[in-house]
């Protein structure tokens, strides 16, 4: 999984999943162009930037997302992979009494943050002749959960959203795929379950692993895949 010579856009790139795939991706070699909302928390995150391009960009603002893939694409002459780790959690209401704010938070957040970067990465993906992305699903999307289903519709639209654009675009040599994590062992999420197991959960490391893979020439014939990523549970 060697990444020389490539450009990989990070969103989401400050929080605990970021960071690892930064790291992943760096580690092998990528120019990583590091998106996240706010400039001084990609600071806080990253430090000094060296090779690495920190964006702060607001995803649910269209023209932001087309500025930002073009101030990548004119420092790094193209974008390789687009890695859409931006997303988010919530509890909800049984769906009778979903909250219009909690539906709007949960699909903001998960769905039209991967509509606006695929806006505007993917003609350039096309133009430059390939490229692959991974988005970030949630292995609870795939089926209904009590009190979570705005959230589970919110995956299971990118789901479908990925397996749609993977149909659209693999002979444009465009492989898109996304993973379905369980519970990530991140701070906050140790702290908001005290009493739970971490070590059955996913190690952010270990699910950056597999979205570099997917990112990989190794992944070539893999087209709108859901992977599970379970850890131990």
């Amino acid at each position: 999984m060697d990444f020389a010579n490539r450009t990989v856009m990070i969103t989401g790139a400050a929080g605990n999943l970021g960071r690892a795939v930064a790291a992943a991706f760096a580690d092998r070699g990528a120019r990583v162009v590091l998106v996240d909302r706010d400039e001084e928390t990609l600071r806080k995150a990253f430090g000094a930037t060296g090779e690495r391009l920190l964006l702060a960009t607001d995803l649910l603002d269209p023209v932001q997302v087309e500025a930002t893939a073009r101030r990548a694409t004119e420092r790094c002459g193209r974008i390789d992979v687009l890695a859409n780790l931006a997303g988010g959690f919530r509890m909800g209401e049984p769906v009778h009494a979903i909250a219009e704010d909690t539906l709007r938070f949960l699909f903001d957040i998960n769905v039209r943050t991967v509509l606006n970067t695929a806006r505007a990465v993917v003609p350039g993906m096309i133009e430059a002749g390939g490229g692959r992305i991974v988005n970030v699903g949630a292995y609870a999307a795939q089926k209904g959960v009590a009190q979570m289903g705005a959230y589970v519709a919110a995956k299971s639209a990118v789901i479908r959203l990925t397996e749609s654009m993977a149909a659209e675009l693999r002979e444009k040599n465009i492989n898109v795929n996304c993973v379905l994590p369980t519970i990530i062992d991140t701070p906050e999420n140790r702290a908001a379950m005290p009493d739970a197991d971490p070590g059955r959960w996913v190690a952010p490391a270990d699910l950056a692993a597999v979205i570099a893979f997917l990112a990989s020439d190794a992944a070539r014939a893999i087209h709108g895949a859901a992977v599970p990523v379970t850890g131990l549970s």
